[in-house]
Order: C-alpha cells, then sequence, then structure tokens
C-alpha cells in the first residue's frame, strides 16, 4: 500500500518540486500550507506597507501553493500557528535582541513549528512521512549538506532533534537549484521562475528598523571609538545593529571605513572601530550553550560555521557542564556573534549547534561584546 506523504508547501518553486517528486515516486502526496504570521500586524501601523496589489505576500504565497497543488492534482491543506510562532520564535528572537544578541530566528523556526507542530498537525492527516523543501539529506540517522553547496540549508536545521528528523524526506536534497528551477519548467509550475524569499520572514521587505520599534522601544545611546574611547555619534536603540557591520552605522563626519565590533547592554554603548585589519572583529574561541547533537557522534575535532555563508572553519571542541561546549579556532575568525548559532560539521555530516554565548580572544572574553 502507497505511503502517504504531507508536504509543507511555502509557495515557493523548492516545495512544489519536492511534491511533484514524491508523487512521481508513488506516494500519496498532500500539501500543508502553514500560515505562521499574522497579516493584520503586516499594515501602516506596524512598519512599511506590504501589500502588494491589496494581496499581502503571505496570502500570494499561499495563493501560488494552491495553485501548485492544482496543478499537481493534490489537495492543499491550510493551518494556523500564528501563538505557537509568537510563543516560540517571534518572543525568542526580541528577547534576544534586548540581551544585545543577534538571533536567527528561521533556525527555531524549524526546531518549533516546521518540525515539531506541523509535524503533529501532518500525522493527524494521516501522514506516513513530512516532506519539505529544504536542500538537505537524510541518510540512515545522519543528517547531511544537500548536493548544492550555495543552497545548503543545513545550517538552519541544525537545532532539530533526531526524533524531529524521523520521518522526513527532503526530495530536492540531491539536486542543484537550477535542476529544480528546470523541472519545475518542464512540469509546467506556476511558480517555475517565482524569485526565493529574502530576510527574516516576518519582517520581509519592510524596513527593519521601523518593524522593530513597534515591539521593542528605541534606546538612543553612544557610539564610541572602541579604541580612543571617545564618544563619536548617536545610535539609535542597539538591537538594530549587529557586529561586523559596516552599512548604515549613523556617524557622520567620519570618511575612514569602520563598522560595528561591540554593544555594552548595560550602558547602552554601541562600539565602532576604524581599525582596517578588522582586530576587533577577530577571536579565536567562544563558549556555545544549548548545543543540540544530530548525529550519536560527538568528535574533538570537526569544522564549525558560524554563520549561514561563513566558510567551514577548523576547530577543537572542549566538552563543558550544563550543556555547553568551549569551541577553539586558532586560526581566528572574523564577527563571531553573541545569539547567532555555531554549527558543527564532521565531512558532509551535520553534528548539531548550539547558541554562542561568549566570545574569548587569548582566553580572555572581549570586553566590548559583554
Amino acid at each position: 500500500m502507497a505511503k502517504k506523504v504531507i508536504v509543507g508547501m511555502s509557495g515557493g518553486v523548492d516545495s512544489a518540486v519536492s511534491a511533484a517528486i514524491l508523487k512521481e515516486q508513488g506516494y500519496i502526496v498532500e500539501g500543508l500550507f502553514m500560515r505562521n504570521w499574522d497579516a493584520l500586524l503586516n499594515n501602516d501601523t506596524l512598519g512599511n506597507p506590504t501589500l502588494n496589489n491589496d494581496i499581502c505576500p503571505q496570502e500570494q504565497d499561499y495563493n501560488d501553493a494552491l495553485k501548485t497543488c492544482e496543478i499537481l492534482g493534490i489537495p492543499l491543506h491550510r493551518v494556523l500557528f500564528i501563538k505557537e510562532y509568537w510563543d516560540n520564535v517571534f518572543t525568542y528572537f526580541l528577547k534576544e535582541l534586548e540581551k544585545g544578541r543577534t538571533p536567527n530566528p528561521d533556525v527555531l523556526c524549524n526546531k518549533y513549528i516546521k518540525f515539531d507542530v506541523f509535524k503533529k498537525e501532518a500525522i493527524k492527516l494521516g501522514a506516513d512521512y513530512i516532506a519539505t523543501g529544504h536542500y538537505a539529506r537524510i541518510e540512515g540517522s545522519k543528517l547531511l549538506r544537500g548536493v548544492d553547496l550555495n543552497k545548503d540549508q543545513t545550517y538552519f536545521l541544525a537545532q532539530v532533534t533526531p526524533n524531529q528528523l524521523s520521518n522526513v524526506l527532503f526530495p530536492v536534497g540531491n539536486m542543484t537549484k537550477e535542476e529544480v528551477r528546470k523541472k519545475a519548467q518542464e512540469l509546467g509550475l506556476n511558480v517555475a521562475n517565482k524569485k526565493d524569499s529574502t530576510g527574516i520572514c516576518f519582517i520581509g521587505e519592510r524596513n527593519y528598523q521601523k518593524f522593530i520599534k513597534n515591539y521593542l522601544k528605541p534606546n538612543p545611546g553612544d557610539i564610541i571609538d572602541v579604541k580612543t574611547k571617545k564618544v563619536i555619534g548617536k545610535h539609535t536603540g542597539l538591537m538594530n545593529y549587529t557586529i561586523g557591520q559596516r552599512r548604515n552605522v549613523g556617524i557622520s563626519g567620519y570618511e575612514e571605513r569602520h563598522y560595528v565590533c561591540g554593544k555594552d547592554v548595560k550602558n547602552n554603548i554601541l562600539y565602532v572601530s576604524f581599525d582596517e585589519n578588522n582586530e576587533y572583529l577577530m577571536s579565536n574561541s567562544c563558549l556555545i550553550e544549548d548545543v543540540n547533537f544530530i548525529s550519536s557522534t560527538k568528535p574533538t575535532f570537526c569544522t564549525a560555521k558560524f554563520r549561514y555563508r561563513s566558510e567551514d572553519v577548523p576547530v577543537e571542541l572542549n566538552y563543558l557542564e550544563n550543556n555547553e561546549i568551549l569551541v577553539k579556532y586558532p586560526g581566528g575568525f572574523k564577527a563571531v556573534t553573541p545569539g547567532q548559532f555555531c554549527v558543527l560539521y564532521l565531512g558532509e555530516e551535520c553534528l548539531g549547534s548550539g547558541v554562542i554565548k561568549k566570545v574569548y580572544k587569548d582566553n580572555k572574553e572581549l570586553w566590548y561584546l559583554k
């Protein structure tokens, strides 16, 4: 008897092709569209308008997913996870910003929404498996990078537990993006040439600062040159900046290239450096917390990604108490940022991840990052 797969339909090309592939493979396929954000919050009172031809982007995605399912001849269900998203993802996002950290809500969305409440909803619909359009692969109990390394999304899956990854299919994990689009065109899918979504899902194309100030009260403060300790400007609120940022820092009268290198939340100070060698961005170890291991392998040496688009960095792992790991990278790395995820790899395998808690240089915590 054919197995049933519920596919998370996003309205994009990757999930559309995933559903098509599974149908070709003989599965009973149904789609499920998740609405995770209240579109009523996307009006003029909460940042820039997001309406395009009187249809908000989220509704447009649903309409695209519905059309895709009509073309494929499969049903599409719709479910609301607005409360769950608010409680487990957006609230976390705001709390991290208040701490002066740089959170990654997409990682938490996978952990708490797509591979938790979504999976439970799929089981209610009789699913034997769930599937998504992630560029990743599963072999046995291992989570492996997608074949298209430029699109690999294991970084965003690194907080998902082994149990959550059971009975999960990633149909496009063995394909490149070019191959996915080509197949969508061959099948005549309506989303074959649809632009990929970018940025934080609930902010979309809106102005970040205008959006955030509706939830966190702006608290302007001093911008200080980390080297001279002199006040050189005013920031608009620490939540509006991230480590390594070079644009829109808000310093007038300075033509020299500069970048954000630290935040002092207690004293509401933003530290900026003019050092061309990135001295104040460099570190060679960090402490990570809330560690989640997908793999049963816990090596001493492996590689790590400190941001989604960063290269793999050789690291040494020192396992500590309280589910923390001291991650050492003697070669040094730039802009390792508290609140971001440190994702661990052993070759193609994604081992798991932890949240960056503290950053060190030569065993000393960077004072301008406290």
